[in-house]
C-alpha cells in the first residue's frame, strides 16, 4: 500500500528545484503538508487549494513525510539511476 502511494511522489532535479513533487504536477509534497499543518482537510486541500490532486495524493504526501520512508524512496531513486547509466555505459 505504502509502496503504490510513494509511487505518486516524484524527485526531478528539473522539476520543482528537485523538491519531492505529486508527479505529474508541480505541487510539492511540502505545500501539501504545510496546508495540513495549517489545520486544512485533506478535501479542503483538494477543493479548495489544488483541485487536481486526488485524496490519495495526500496521503502519499503523508506518507512521504515519514523519514525512513523518504529515505528509502530516495534511495530506491539513486539505484535505479546508478542502473540507468550504467545501461549506457
Amino acid at each position: 500500500m505504502k509502496e503504490q502511494l510513494l509511487n505518486r511522489i516524484s524527485v526531478d532535479k528539473n522539476i520543482c528545484h528537485g523538491k519531492p513533487h505529486i508527479r505529474g504536477t508541480r505541487i510539492t509534497v511540502q505545500q501539501v503538508l504545510v496546508l495540513l499543518a495549517d489545520g486544512a482537510s485533506p478535501e479542503e486541500i483538494i477543493s479548495e487549494d489544488f483541485p487536481d490532486l486526488v485524496l490519495e495524493d495526500i496521503r502519499a504526501c503523508c506518507a512521504f513525510d515519514n523519514q525512513d520512508e523518504r529515505a528509502a524512496f530516495i534511495e530506491k531513486l539513486r539505484s535505479e539511476r546508478r542502473a540507468l547509466v550504467n545501461s549506457h555505459q
